[in-house]
């Protein structure tokens, strides 16, 4: 069974509670089906899709990196990307450090949008307002998915990410699901 879940802000992508952060929430609230685990993450801080499942072999195919899924999220930053910077997001030039190494991150899609998408939910809590008047969106997508590394490319060019949605990995999109619902996917598995 693979489950599409559109996983709220301030959630823990897990079911268990953590012991270092006995106040946040779990996805135990989701009323999730029982015997799926999370393929991946998406951090407390970050929100949208979330596929969980109950067969192992979607956790190895998803997780290799060789299969290369297509990751795509909608980013509200804090500034406006530069023209060059955009350009080495989408060449590959982009140096982060993760676990203190530096990574150099794949070329990946990058576009700098007028406005946010349609058909995106309000956040509770809304981004500050004060930071949402110089904020922009970005729509990226990435093949690769290290600890935190859109923030951690977002700040690497001067525009710390204000509120990250995640819309889509590979054919599977959480468009038409509104925040904190799932539903099972009839589509073929990876």
């Amino acid at each position: 069974m693979l489950i599409l879940y559109n996983k709220p802000y301030r959630i823990l992508s897990q079911f268990n509670l953590n012991p270092d952060y006995p106040d946040r929430r779990t996805l135990a609230e989701g009323a999730l089906p029982e015997g799926v685990k999370p393929l991946g993450r998406l951090d407390y801080d970050s929100e949208g899709l979330l596929l969980l499942s109950d067969n192992p072999k979607d956790e190895k195919a998803f997780l290799d990196p060789g299969n290369n899924h297509k990751r795509t999220y909608y980013v509200q930053v804090n500034g406006q990307p530069t023209v060059d910077d955009l350009e080495k997001i989408k060449c590959g030039e982009l140096e982060i450090r993760v676990h203190k190494k530096v990574h150099l991150c794949r070329p990946a899609e990058v576009d700098l949008l007028e406005q946010p998408p349609e058909w995106l939910w309000e956040r509770n809590p809304a981004v500050n307002a004060d930071a949402q008047h110089r904020s922009n969106w970005i729509r990226l997508t990435l093949t690769e998915g290290k600890n935190r590394q859109v923030r951690r490319m977002t700040a690497k060019i001067g525009c710390p990410t204000l509120r990250l949605v995640r819309e889509s990995i590979g054919d599977y999109s959480v468009q038409s699901l509104p925040s904190g619902v799932w539903m099972a996917s009839n589509k073929p598995h990876f």
